[in-house]
């Protein structure tokens, strides 16, 4: 491994990468199919990732015609890696042997462990023998819909296929380790200014807003729109923000403190709620819902911008779901793709049938999603919300870092990059991009 490593720091071209032996085994962060019990009884704010993900060695599989073996040199924390760690809604292995019943190379999957990673950047070691577009030695980020093209049901919108996962939480072999197994067709050209953490962070969180906000599969935002996001510094709002603004939209930012306020200011977002200032409740109690406190919320969107939202960024779910239906303007929309407080949504249905307003839902993105989304990163269009990084071994930490909603942005996870600030192949377009806008998130970290 270490010679790959060095190969990959000295600029080996690929046909030199493409005769490196790769190792039989290789580390990653895996849950055990033995401890899918653990959290029995356990509250979910209780449980802790920390003790459910292990750093292992685990062999390396063999490769189908279809696919790519990548060197992992960063990747990154989602929620889906939180709850694949707490084992919620429940235990990933279910997914893993359905999988393992399609075919040969699915059964690769059906594992005792479950390598955990749904991103990744790093560079390609070795290509199947259908693959035609890439190559040993290119430089990838790698998207996690994980599909194929024998069911007529992928060929309009690969999401809606029958047989579409997600890698590294519906499928084994993700991102969080030092080697990973990938479709070619997951791969995308790493961002040549970035660092490999910084690659790293982007294609899942940012393809999925720019399906929920920019596609016509979603929300298909227009210039002049007004958008509420909710976490608007998180993984998922923070790229948000950034399609709102490129698009000649109006975001209205929601936070959690003055800090993360100072953050949206610095993105060019001037409307901004801080909720726990302001106090919502909107919920008297486990059972009923607080119309006033919408009402509220409406109110001081107006105060803010001088009229109502056309779209609502939806992604908490149960505890804010009742309120974004309620404050979308007449005829508008609101757009999920999550349900992080809870599935069991609940609202009043006269706000959305009588003011003619609709639901639309969204969930990772399509090939040429991820595609576009990644080409406005390469672009230096949109920026990574990076916030921390950690080494592998802590990607149980880091895990808890996000189950706890102790971070902003994106955390990075270093994989076989042996520190940070490492990747960067186009310095002069970084320094065009501007350092202060691409590290803005991880200054604000630190």
């Amino acid at each position: 491994m270490q010679e790959i490593v060095e190969a990959i720091q000295s600029g080996a071209p690929g046909e030199e990468l493409a005769n490196l032996p790769l190792p039989e085994s290789y580390r990653a962060a895996v849950v055990l199919e033995a401890e899918q019990d653990m959290w029995e009884g356990v509250e979910s704010g209780d449980k802790d990732p920390r003790k459910s993900l292990h750093i292992q060695d685990v062999t390396l599989p063999e490769l189908a015609p279809d696919e790519a073996v990548i060197a992992v040199m960063a990747s990154s924390i989602n929620f889906n890696t939180v709850w694949t760690s707490i084992f919620e809604p429940l235990p990933t292995f279910g997914f893993l042997k359905r999988l393992g019943k399609e075919s040969v190379w699915g059964a690769r999957h059906d594992q005792p462990f479950h390598i955990v990673g749904s991103d990744a950047s790093g560079v390609v070691l070795r290509v199947g023998s259908a693959v035609r577009n890439w190559r040993p030695g290119d430089r990838v980020t790698v998207h996690c819909n994980y599909v194929d093209d024998q069911d007529p049901s992928a060929h309009n919108d690969s999401m809606l296929a029958a047989n579409q996962r997600i890698w590294g939480f519906e499928t084994n072999y993700g991102g969080l380790a030092e080697l990973s197994v990938v479709k070619a067709n997951q791969l995308m050209p790493k961002p040549a200014h970035l660092t490999w953490e910084e690659a790293a962070v982007n294609a899942l969180c940012n393809s999925t807003s720019y399906r929920m906000l920019v596609s016509p599969h979603a929300a298909g935002m227009k210039q002049g729109d007004a958008v509420l996001i909710w976490g608007a510094t998180g993984g998922l709002g923070g790229y948000a923000v950034q399609y709102v603004l490129n698009g000649g939209g109006t975001p209205v930012g929601v936070v959690s403190s003055p800090e993360k306020g100072e953050i949206l200011k610095a993105m060019g977002c001037e409307a901004v709620i801080d909720r726990k200032a302001a106090g919502y409740r909107f919920w008297k109690d486990e059972h009923t819902q607080d119309e006033s406190e919408w009402r509220r919320l409406g109110k001081d969107i107006r105060a803010l911008i001088g009229r109502d939202v056309d779209i609502v960024f939806e992604h908490p779910g149960r505890q804010t779901f009742g309120a974004s239906v309620f404050v979308a303007a007449r005829g508008g929309t609101v757009v999920t793709c999550a349900a992080t407080s809870g599935y069991m949504i609940e609202y009043d249905n006269r706000h959305l049938w009588m003011k003619l307003k609709r639901i639309v839902s969204s969930h990772f993105a399509n090939y040429a999603e991820a595609w576009a989304a990644n080409q406005l990163i390469c672009e230096g269009k949109v920026q990574p919300i990076l916030s921390a990084v950690y080494p592998l071994d802590q990607t149980g930490e880091a895990a808890y870092q996000v189950h706890k909603n102790l971070h902003e942005g994106k955390i990075g996870v270093l994989c076989l990059a042996p520190q940070e600030g490492l990747g960067i192949d186009d310095p002069a377009f970084r320094e065009e991009v501007g350092e202060d806008k691409i590290t803005l998130f991880r200054r604000h970290g630190a």
